[in-house]
């Protein structure tokens, strides 16, 4: 992995800003399945998963007996190794098993994010070719299968699991949530039922000895600052490994249940929560579809949960709740927070008043599925509040400036990642990934520091990106998509800070000459187009951009003029 073997694991190397992970638990070639089926064989009556909201309540064995239902009416559809199936769900029962039973047959699962629309929709059906799709009916105003049959309305007239679709070629089953029927579109339930009739466990076993941990295994979409998202290709090797690790930083057991507000097409649902549950036998709990502070905080009282993840956002709601103290979170020991710069003051207060004495910051990206930092019950609460923890096993991370040079312990520069996590590369883009991974090193545009005991601190980003509560905002992406607006000459899309959402995003656009707009008709043009965090919640109109003397614009000058307008304080964080 490396040219020395020297320095020791974590520190810094040399008084230079590069760390490298202990090496003393070996990395595993387990599958997803076969990491499964290993908890499954331990803990086959222990409480594997709890939906509260659809009242599901399964053990590890029974968890396992509908991945394999699912896998088998997939089989039987024709679905082979190497297809891609989409999901496209909240946090449903559904969505677990898909996970599961995708990886069980070698199909790649392909993460939709639940508040995409039609034009974000469209591109990650095709980008990625998938030939299925499984859909919730909806969530909230997002109406996933109306959406569906826009994109795709050969679907009134063809037989269910034959679409031909004009828009989405690729795309021949979508398989629909819930009982009601819909043209064009085969139920969930009858596929599972399908499979379950002819469940041949022998030949499911067969088709998964025959996988490699290398092998493909999930498509998650990222934002991209060339205006589209690019599809990040994560093997089992990559996923497999990190929830270990992240799962022994919390030093968690079958003892442990994990309450999970976090949305599962991300990595943190699935990664940092379910394969990190899975790994180890630890119970999960889902709230509810989505984040919602009264559902999480009464899921860990009641089932008496061990552990919980989030979002800076979601903490800061579940501590500011009125009815907060009238929830028993006794039984809470750790967690994650992640997702996006985590205050400083928030950390301490989850620490003092959530119980929560072994929490834990992680920070990645999805490109290195996710973890590379990890802090660990065994940091000093300081460590563990104003920094984002030391580097996880087998993985390498240097800290580089302009000219790709490693910097001297304490300096700012972009943090490159190294090791078994890095993926695969992005979906169909040759180009970008060789942009993105250069010698076996992920450049992950992130600024950030490392100090003499090798804990890292993010201190902001090379790459043009704002961070809102936990999901990443490409403003070239939001700007690609203003141009489209008949009145807009320019615009320049940039973050600012929020107490909710750690950043919102602001536009500054000019009008062409002669036209009127309001900020009104901006955001009527973004709904249902683009996802409702990416749509600019501060909107002004201007004459003119500041540019510098060569003509570049200074986003810098916008931030902090909106600041001082809108009288916001900018939140120390780690």
């Amino acid at each position: 992995m490396t040219e020395t073997t020297s320095w020791p694991a974590q520190l810094p190397r040399d008084g230079l800003s590069q760390v490298r992970g202990t090496t003393e638990v070996p990395l595993s070639d387990a599958t997803v399945h076969r990491l499964l089926v290993a908890t499954v064989a331990r803990f086959p009556d222990r409480p594997a998963a709890v939906f509260r909201e659809q009242g599901i309540r399964w053990t590890w064995a029974r968890f396992l007996a509908e991945v394999d239902a699912l896998a088998s009416g997939l089989h039987a559809l024709g679905l082979r190794r190497g297809d891609r199936l989409g999901i496209w769900s909240p946090n449903r029962a559904e969505w677990l098993v898909t996970q599961f039973a995708t990886a069980r047959v070698g199909i790649v699962l392909v993460n939709i994010n639940p508040a995409y629309r039609l034009a974000e929709l469209e591109y990650a059906l095709n980008s990625a070719g998938c030939r299925a799709i499984v859909s919730a009916e909806r969530l909230k105003t997002s109406k996933y299968l109306e959406m569906l049959q826009t994109l795709a309305p050969e679907l009134a007239h063809c037989a269910p699991g034959a679409l031909k679709a004009a828009r989405l070629p690729a795309l021949e089953f979508v398989i629909r949530m819930g009982d009601a029927k819909t043209p064009g579109m085969l139920n969930y339930g009858g596929v599972v039922e399908r499979g379950r009739a002819a469940l041949d466990v022998a030949m499911l076993d067969a088709i998964e000895a025959g996988l490699s941990c290398h092998d493909p295994i999930n498509i998650q979409f990222t934002s991209g600052t060339t205006g589209n998202p690019k599809g990040a290709t994560l093997t089992h090797h990559n996923v497999v490994n990190n929830a270990r690790f992240i799962a022994m930083a919390m030093r968690f057991s079958e003892a442990d249940s994990l309450c999970i507000p976090v949305p599962l097409y991300h990595c943190f649902g699935m990664v940092l929560a379910v394969l990190a549950c899975v790994a180890t036998g630890a119970a999960m709990v889902f709230p509810g579809e989505s984040f919602d502070p009264t559902a999480t905080l009464a899921a860990v009282s009641e089932e008496r949960c061990t552990a919980l993840h989030g979002v800076p956002t979601m903490f800061i709601a579940e501590l500011e709740h009125p009815d907060f103290a009238k929830y028993d979170l006794s039984t809470l020991r750790t967690g994650i927070m992640a997702g996006s710069p985590c205050p400083i003051e928030t950390m301490k207060r989850v620490v003092a008043e959530m119980h929560m004495s072994e929490v834990t910051i992680a920070y990645g990206m999805t490109e290195t599925s996710p973890v590379s930092f990890q802090s660990s019950a065994d940091d000093p609460l300081e460590r563990r509040v104003t920094t984002v923890g030391r580097i996880q096993p087998h993985l390498e991370v240097k800290i580089v400036d302009a000219e790709g040079r490693t910097v001297p312990v304490g300096e700012k520069g972009e943090l490159c990642t190294r090791g078994y996590s890095v993926m695969q590369g992005y979906w169909g883009d040759e180009k970008r990934t060789a942009e993105a991974v250069q010698d076996g090193w992920m450049h992950t545009g992130d600024l950030a520091t490392i100090d003499e005991q090798g804990y890292c601190n993010i201190v902001g980003r090379v790459k043009d990106m704002l961070i809102r509560g936990g999901e990443n905002v490409y403003p070239r992406e939001v700007e690609e998509f203003l141009f489209r607006h008949p009145k807009v000459q320019s615009v320049q899309v940039f973050g600012v800070p929020d107490p909710k959402y750690g950043e919102e995003v602001a536009a500054w656009i000019v009008l062409k000459p002669g036209t009127e707009c309001t900020a009104e008709e901006i955001r009527d043009f973004c709904r249902d187009q683009i996802a409702h965090y990416k749509v600019p919640r501060h909107i002004r109109f201007v004459t003119e951009l500041p540019m510098t003397i060569t003509g570049k614009v200074q986003k810098f000058v916008m931030r902090e003029r909106m600041i001082e307008e809108l009288g916001l304080a900018v939140a120390k964080t780690a």
